[in-house]
């Protein structure tokens, strides 16, 4: 797997099992940038993944 491909695998599995999470806290963990960590939620919503996000609380797994 390529690394953003990682990247998208690990934002998918920290967002499962929590209750809101931010693009910062995503940011700090997965050591991106919170634009990088937007990129990617709105790419894996564009595949399927049903991640639900309000700005300035949160992103959760639907």
């Amino acid at each position: 797997m390529t690394r953003r491909a990682d990247r998208l695998f690990q934002i998918a599995e920290l967002l499962r099992g929590r209750r809101l999470t931010t693009a910062q806290q995503l940011a700090d963990w997965l050591s991106v940038s919170p634009r990088t960590v937007y990129r990617d939620v709105r790419d894996l919503q564009l595949s399927g993944v049903p991640i639900e996000g309000e700005a300035g609380i949160g992103y959760r797994l639907n």
